[in-house]
C-alpha cells in the first residue's frame, strides 16, 4: 500500500498539526464544496454542469462505443484537464511533486475511463461489472501480476480521492431524502450498522487484534466497506497495512453476496422489496449491492414466484444501504476518533492526550459531507419526492453523482495498484475470522429485520 495513504499508528505525542492548507482533508472539503457550489449556481440559473461531468451512456456494440467516445472526446479531455489542474494545485500545497503526479494521474484517468466505459456496457450488470469493483480488481491484478514502477505511486492518492468522493456523496444525500426514507429504513439501517460494528470489533479484540485494526474492520462491515475503512483508519491513526486488510475482506464478501443473496432470496420466494432490503442490510459495498439488487429485481414478473416490481428491489436497497447505512461514515469516524484520543492513546502513553487532539484527528471531510448535505437540503426542501426525481436529480444530482463516481473509481483503482498480496498475507487468518463472524451476524440480523420484523413494510414499498 502506498505509504502516502494512511499514517502508521504512533503512541508518542503527535507532532504539531500541519497548516490547514497542507492537509488533504481540508483540500477534499474545499474542492468538493467548490464543485457542489458551482453545480448549484448552474442549476439555479436554469443550466447544469452536465457537459463537463461527462459519463458514458449505455452501449451494446463496439461500434456504438466508438461513436459515443468520438462524440464526447472533447468533454473527456476537458474533464481530464480540469482534474489535472485542480489536483496538481492540491498536491503542490501538500508537499508533493507535480512533475511526478501529472503523468501518474493521466495513467489513472485513462484506466478509470476504460473501466467506466466497461461498466456502461448493457451486459455489465449481468456479469457484475460495476466500475468501482472492476477498478479494484484490475488494480490488484496489475499490481500483483504485472507490476508497476514505484514512481507511478505519486498519482495513487487513495485517501484524497475517497475523501473528495465522500464530500460529493453528501450532496446526493440531502436530509430531506433521509426523511423520505422513513423511520423504518433509518431504524433498520442503524441497528445493522451498530450491531455489525460491535460484533466485528468484539471478535477482533477477542482474537488479540489491536484496537485500531478492530475498528477499521468493524467500520468496513458496518457501513460502506471501502470508504468507511479508509475514513476510520485516518480517524484512529491506523497502520498503513490495516485499510488494505479490511478492504480485501469487504471485497471478498461483497463478491460472494452478489451471487448468494439473490440466489437464496429466489429460493425463498421473497418479494422484490423484501429481497432488496435484505441485500441492503447484508452487502458491504454499494456497487456490489446495487448489482445484486438489480439482479433480484429483474426476476419480477417471471414465472419463478417472485412478487413485486424491479423498482421495489432497487428502492428498498437504496433506502437501507445508500441512505441509511452510508450516513454512518461520519458518525463512526467522529466517535472512533474521540475514543482513540481519549481512551486508547491515553492508556498507551499513560498520559492525558490534549483535548485539541480530537479536532486534530477528526476527519475534516466529514464536515464537508454534512455541509454538502445541508446545502442540497436547502435546495430541495420544497419539492416532493416525485418532483425531486423529475426536476432536481437530472439537472443537479446526476452530474455530481457522475463526478463522485469518477473520484471513487480513481480511489478504488489506486487501492488496487498500491496493494500487494504478500503484505496482506502477513496479517494472518485472525482478521478473516473476526470479519466473517460479523458477516454471519450481519446476514442473520438482516434477514430477521427485512423478512420477519419489517417484511410487510418492504413488500408493500411504494416506488413513486
Amino acid at each position: 500500500m502506498n505509504t502516502n495513504t494512511i499514517a502508521p499508528a504512533d503512541t508518542k505525542q503527535p507532532p504539531a498539526e500541519p497548516k490547514f492548507w497542507a492537509k488533504e482533508d481540508w483540500w477534499a472539503v474545499w474542492l468538493g464544496l467548490g464543485i457542489i457550489l458551482l453545480a448549484y449556481g448552474f442549476y439555479l440559473s436554469g443550466s447544469s454542469i452536465s457537459w463537463i461531468a461527462v459519463a458514458p451512456s449505455k452501449w451494446s456494440t463496439l461500434t456504438q462505443l466508438a461513436g459515443q467516445f468520438s462524440t464526447n472526446a472533447a468533454r473527456y479531455l476537458t474533464l481530464l484537464i480540469a482534474f489535472l489542474v485542480l489536483f496538481t494545485i492540491v498536491v503542490s500545497f501538500i508537499g508533493q511533486r507535480p512533475k511526478a503526479f501529472i503523468p501518474s494521474f493521466v495513467f489513472v484517468f485513462v484506466g478509470s475511463t476504460m473501466i467506466y466505459f466497461l461498466g456502461s456496457w448493457d451486459q455489465a450488470s449481468r456479469y457484475n461489472l460495476e466500475p468501482p469493483l472492476v477498478a479494484l480488481l484490475l488494480g490488484l491484478m496489475i499490481s500483483n501480476i504485472i507490476g508497476l514502477p514505484r514512481w507511478l505511486d505519486a498519482g495513487f492518492r487513495v485517501e484524497f480521492y475517497i475523501k473528495l468522493g465522500i464530500v460529493l456523496l453528501g450532496a446526493t444525500l440531502p436530509f430531506t431524502l433521509i426523511i423520505w426514507a422513513g423511520p423504518v429504513a433509518i431504524l433498520q439501517a442503524s441497528i445493522v450498522s451498530i450491531v455489525t460494528f460491535l460484533a466485528i470489533f468484539f471478535f477482533a479484540r477477542k482474537l488479540g487484534l489491536d484496537n485500531r485494526l478492530a475498528a477499521v474492520l468493524g467500520a468496513g462491515g458496518a457501513v460502506c466497506g471501502v470508504s468507511a475503512s479508509i475514513a476510520v483508519a485516518g480517524a484512529v491513526r491506523a497502520k498503513k497495512e490495516h485499510p488494505p486488510i479490511a478492504i480485501s475482506l469487504v471485497v471478498f464478501w461483497a463478491i460472494v453476496f452478489i451471487f448468494a443473496l439473490p440466489l437464496v432470496s429466489r429460493m425463498m420466494h421473497l418479494p422484490t422489496g423484501v429481497g432488496g432490503a435484505w441485500i441492503g442490510t447484508s452487502e458491504f459495498a454499494d456497487a456490489a449491492g446495487l448489482a445484486a439488487a438489480q439482479s433480484y429485481g429483474g426476476l419480477a414478473g417471471t414465472n419463478l414466484g417472485i412478487s413485486g416490481t424491479a423498482d421495489q428491489a432497487l428502492a428498498s436497497y437504496t433506502l437501507i444501504k445508500v441512505i441509511g447505512r452510508d450516513i454512518w461514515i461520519g458518525i463512526w469516524a467522529f466517535v472512533l476518533a474521540l475514543i482513540a484520543v481519549t481512551v486508547w492513546e491515553r492508556s498507551e502513553t499513560q498520559s492525558k492526550a490534549p483535548i485539541g487532539q480530537i479536532w486534530w484527528r477528526f476527519p475534516k471531510f466529514v464536515i464537508g459531507f454534512l455541509i454538502a448535505s445541508i446545502l442540497t437540503t436547502l435546495i430541495v426542501h420544497g419539492y416532493t419526492l416525485g418532483d425531486y426525481n423529475k426536476l432536481v436529480k437530472p439537472a443537479l444530482i446526476t452530474p455530481i453523482t457522475s463526478l463522485r463516481t469518477w473520484a471513487f473509481t480513481f480511489s478504488f483503482l489506486s487501492i488496487g495498484l498500491t496493494t500487494r498480496f504478500r503484505e496482506l498475507a502477513n496479517a494472518g487468518v485472525k482478521p478473516f475470522v473476526a470479519f466473517t463472524a460479523g458477516v454471519v451476524i450481519n446476514v442473520l440480523l438482516g434477514y430477521i429485520l427485512s423478512v420477519v420484523v419489517f417484511g410487510h413494510y418492504w413488500a408493500s414499498l411504494a416506488t413513486h
